[in-house]
């Protein structure tokens, strides 16, 4: 190979390099997925107030009617089109939902508030750009009760720091640009260097990936099953998380709805569908596992309570949390609540933030793991709240 071909070809592979120990079994039985909804969802269509009647007459054109929402308490309910994915799971006990969650950044800016909520520090003290607390998780797991990976094509702020993370997506599988041949040969150029097991490593990680999803991929095309879709990639991803992951990180974009939002039908109601198949069948794909996993699904933000002039929301503040797994205190809804109506909006316009997310995801984490203070406060810089959702 020309060294110009060589160096194309590393720069397109899969940033995947990592410590030997990474493909062995997790040693712990608890498994995460951390599911990040980009560009900041309206919360309160999937959590719909149905109790205020402020809501009823800020949204004239996309509120979900009373009489279409699934029931959850007084209060709240839930968005039709999840009657078949997430209402079963709730019902069953294994999903919960903490509204008035996110962080306390205002900027209302989809990056800086993704940051924020991937790096997990405070806003307040100088903040390290190379340090996501996910990483900082399984750093204090001490690696061999903890093997994370991100399912995605580059390794997001969320899994960056000082113990290396693999990558890879899963969405869209396809024959790799680099053959069995190819990769021996790429991998000697290597050998006696730093970087020797690194490489090697790398092209297992990728390797290791296709022959779990082959399989599954010769069946998708015989039985005329897309490819394409959330839910798809969430079975794979249980499939690898079963076996050889215990942390785990996945993004999905096409949150931000500024136009033609819709109510219980729509664009935003056909997003929330294409989710909720995702994570029920994750929650399926897992069998018994799902009992000792759990999922967090946030956004960056939530969206204004009113909707706007072409009939959708705008950046907000508070947004809805959501708890899902076999173990989880669910059948409910968690957290510091209040009541909404115009004089409780933050800033006349969107959800307060009631619960903060360092704190919320602390004191969750501090029960699955049995972290004691000491150790969530190196990974969020304060103190865990335990709001009872596991």
């Amino acid at each position: 190979m020309k060294r110009r071909t060589l160096l194309k070809t590393l720069a397109a592979l899969p940033a995947a390099s990592m410590a030997g120990q990474l493909w062995a079994a997790p040693a712990s039985k608890t498994r995460l997925l951390f599911v990040f909804m980009r560009g900041g969802y309206d919360a309160t269509s999937l959590l719909v107030p149905v109790s205020s009647q402020y809501y009823y007459q800020v949204r004239p054109n996309i509120a979900i009617p009373k009489t279409a929402a699934l029931p959850i308490n007084a209060d709240w309910g839930l968005h039709p089109i999840l009657g078949e994915t997430i209402y079963p799971l709730f019902t069953a006990g294994q999903v919960a939902f903490v509204p008035f969650a996110g962080t306390e950044d205002l900027s209302r800016s989809h990056f800086e508030t993704q940051d924020s909520i991937e790096l997990g520090q405070a806003l307040d003290r100088s903040r390290d750009y190379r340090s996501g607390f996910l990483n900082r998780l399984a750093s204090t797991l001490n690696g061999d009760r903890a093997s994370a990976i991100s399912f995605t094509d580059q390794l997001p702020l969320i899994m960056q720091g000082g113990l290396q993370v693999p990558n890879t997506a899963l969405r869209n599988v396809s024959k790799p640009a680099v053959d069995p041949r190819q990769a021996r040969m790429i991998a000697a150029m290597y050998d006696h260097t730093a970087l020797s097991q690194q490489v090697r490593d790398g092209f297992v990680v990728r390797e290791d990936v296709m022959k779990e999803v082959t399989g599954e991929m010769v069946a998708a095309n015989r039985n005329a099953v897309s490819a394409k879709g959330f839910e798809l990639e969430a079975r794979r991803i249980a499939k690898l998380m079963k076996d050889k992951y215990n942390i785990g990180f996945v993004d999905i974009g096409g949150w931000d709805t500024h136009v033609g939002q819709g109510g219980a039908t729509g664009y935003l109601a056909n997003r929330l569908e294409e989710l909720g198949r995702g994570l029920s069948g994750f929650a399926q794909e897992m069998g018994p596992d799902w009992k000792d996993t759990v999922v967090i699904v946030v956004s960056e933000f939530g969206r204004t309570f009113r909707e706007n002039g072409n009939r959708g929301t705008d950046h907000g503040h508070g947004s809805v949390y959501w708890v899902m797994g076999g173990s989880v205190q669910g059948g409910k809804v968690h957290g510091e609540q209040v009541r909404l109506e115009q004089p409780t909006l933050f800033q006349n316009r969107d959800y307060p933030v009631l619960n903060e997310y360092r704190a919320m995801f602390g004191g969750l984490l501090s029960r699955m793991y049995g972290l004691n203070t000491g150790q969530v406060e190196k990974i969020f810089g304060t103190q865990g709240r335990d709001i009872g959702l596991v």
